[in-house]
């Protein structure tokens, strides 16, 4: 499959290049695609980075007023809890509130000075801690109402504990999270913080009191309207111990969190990081306040940032699309203008190469395309006498070579009287002799078959065939073994390729061995190359037999000496079949001759 679409695509690009008004084409048009690519890129990556600048800028002072506001309102709430010049008679009265009805109307009479005093709060709670009982101030039925009631379990709250062991006698309570605890009977959805100040006795330090504040979301939704929250950005509203009192998304604070996003926010500064959420990739701004510590968050994600670059990128790209094609329209006329006479002097010149001496391009006009021509026209009409007679001169000298050829023994001929030779030693029962005639006319035959590249079976099959016309002749001095792959018989390669190498070893081997020699023909895969090797355990070669050999691989075919012409034949073959990636390695000593074919599996056009 790869070759196929490897096939395909210089198919297509050997049709664009042939033609030099597509090339004129494609040159400008690549010209014009880096410029207009080059500068859309350029500008994207500009606007990109000032997108990211000026939100960064934009986000960071819009957070530090805000956050500023938020933490005023949050003062405001710890001044609201003390009493201030009143404070002696508020510790009376919380000490005889049971005993005394006027101390019950001090209460009363607070509680509903402060909750007159607001219009963000939902209700006031006062619990009295040595007797276990509230009062509370909220706005029933459009009338205020002061009420009573009983906890024994207030203690036991976590706001509480933090209340009564701050130093700074005071806490506050999230009710953004689900499921928070307050304690007391009120219902807090449209609440979204809650203010806790312990009242302590002035001699002891013993808390008599603690005043609870619960404080609607529309006054935190009047701070925060200032901060933009775009489709995709969040908000976060953390406390100083980084307890959310406002998320957007709670999974997302969750997801924050244990990715340790919120450790990287310094106290008292501005700031921003980069946080990757699976595929989602944000800028986190963040503000905190300089005096509680109250943290304001906006992750935006890039892909909003970059909402600009892109739309701008587009633009840009839809632009230079335009300006493409009517560039290419243009540059296609222009070049055709310049390139028509060029084509007519190509099919000329075509003519001519097919065997037309009668072509003759029109020359117009004095530019170098006409003077191309005309000396085209002197040529043409200088050579028409030459190539004709050059011509005459080739069909003699193939009369000549066909008439040699009649003379010489037709190869089928031989082959058929070889058939019956054998025929009549079969009648004679000369069984060896048939065998003989046989094989050596099965080895004429697959000698003569034209075709340049064969299985490996088939090539084995002629080996067994070819030896056994050897062993007739040597006898028990030739011994041969085999050490083929199962899987490499079905390898297409060069025919007579292993005969050539079976017959170096013969030659200079076998017969130069009175006692004989043993031939191991092998083949076998290693990662992409199959390796066919012959190898002998004859006298080997000399260093400069060896030396001879191997320079004549590199010579020119004209320059072959006759000595050489086998295997500098078959290295020919194989660099013609498979390119530079084919060898024929020779290795030799005393103990004998190795020579290794080297064939690359899918490397020629013809494996």
């Amino acid at each position: 499959m790869p070759k196929r679409g490897a096939g395909a695509l210089s198919s297509i690009k050997e049709r664009i290049t042939q033609r030099l008004v597509n090339k004129l084409v494609l040159l400008f048009t690549s010209i014009i695609v880096l410029v207009v690519g080059s500068l859309t890129v350029i500008s994207y990556h500009i606007v990109e980075n000032e997108s990211v600048e000026n939100s960064i800028a934009s986000t960071t002072n819009n957070l530090l007023l805000v956050n500023q506001n938020l933490e005023d309102y949050v003062q405001e709430m710890g001044q609201l809890a003390l009493p201030q010049l009143r404070y002696n008679e508020i510790m009376s009265a919380i000490l005889d509130e049971d005993q005394d009805y006027s101390s019950q109307m001090v209460i009363d009479t607070y509680l509903r000075s402060m909750f007159y005093s607001r219009n963000d709060l939902k209700a006031i709670y006062l619990y009295i801690v040595d007797k276990q009982k509230y009062y509370t101030v909220s706005k029933e039925a459009n009338t205020i109402s002061v009420r009573q009631g009983f906890n024994e379990d207030i203690p036991d709250q976590d706001w509480y504990e933090s209340a009564v062991d701050s130093t700074r006698n005071q806490a506050f309570q999230s009710l953004a999270l689900p499921d928070t605890e307050i304690g007391y009977p009120l219902e807090t959805e449209d609440c979204f913080l809650a203010y806790h100040r312990v009242l302590r006795s002035i001699s002891s330090r013993e808390p008599l009191a603690v005043l609870s504040f619960y404080y609607k979301d529309a006054g935190r939704q009047e701070i925060m309207k200032d901060i933009p929250v775009a489709e995709g950005d969040h908000l976060l509203l953390l406390g100083p111990d980084d307890v959310p009192f406002y998320m957007d998304d709670q999974a997302l604070y969750a997801r924050m969190r244990q990715a340790g996003m919120l450790d990287q926010i310094k106290v008292g500064e501005n700031g921003q990081f980069t946080w990757q959420d699976g595929d989602e990739k944000y800028l986190v701004n963040y503000n905190t306040g300089e005096h509680e510590g109250w943290k304001l968050v906006k992750p935006i994600p890039y892909r909003s940032i970059y909402e600009t670059a892109t739309t701008t990128r587009n633009w840009s790209y839809a632009i230079g699309g335009v300006f493409l094609i009517v560039a290419v329209i243009l540059v296609t006329l222009t070049s055709n203008a310049i390139t028509r006479p060029l084509d007519r002097l190509s099919l000329q010149m075509k003519r001519f190469s097919s065997g037309d001496f009668e072509a003759e391009a029109p020359v117009k006009g004095n530019d170098e395309i006409a003077y191309l021509s005309r000396h085209f026209n002197e040529m043409v009409e200088r050579t028409n006498d030459l190539i004709n007679e050059r011509y005459k001169m080739k069909l003699a000298e193939k009369n000549a070579i066909l008439k040699a050829l009649e003379a010489e023994i037709n190869p089928h001929f031989l082959y058929n009287a070889l058939q019956a030779i054998s025929t009549q030693a079969l009648k004679r029962e000369m069984f060896d002799m048939a065998d003989m005639v046989d094989a050596l006319a099965q080895t004429l035959r697959y000698s003569i078959n034209g075709k340049e590249m064969v299985y490996a079976r088939d090539e084995l099959s002629h080996i067994e065939r070819y030896l056994g016309l050897q062993k007739a002749r040597f006898g028990s001095r030739l011994q041969v073994q085999y050490q083929w792959e199962d899987g490499l018989l079905d390898l297409l390669i060069p025919r007579l390729s292993i005969q050539t190498l079976v017959e170096n070893s013969i030659k200079h081997a076998l017969e130069n061995m009175p006692e004989g020699i043993r031939i191991v023909i092998a083949a076998e895969l290693q990662g992409t190359q199959a390796l066919i090797s012959v190898s002998d355990n004859g006298p080997g070669m000399s260093p400069t037999r060896l030396k001879e050999v191997r320079a004549s691989f590199d010579e020119e075919w004209e320059e072959r000496e006759s000595g050489n012409i086998g295997l500098k034949n078959l290295n020919t073959r194989l660099k013609l079949l498979y390119g530079e990636e084919a060898a024929l390695e020779i290795r030799t000593d005393a103990s004998g001759t190795h020579i290794k074919m080297i064939i690359p599996q899918g490397g020629g056009s013809r494996v």
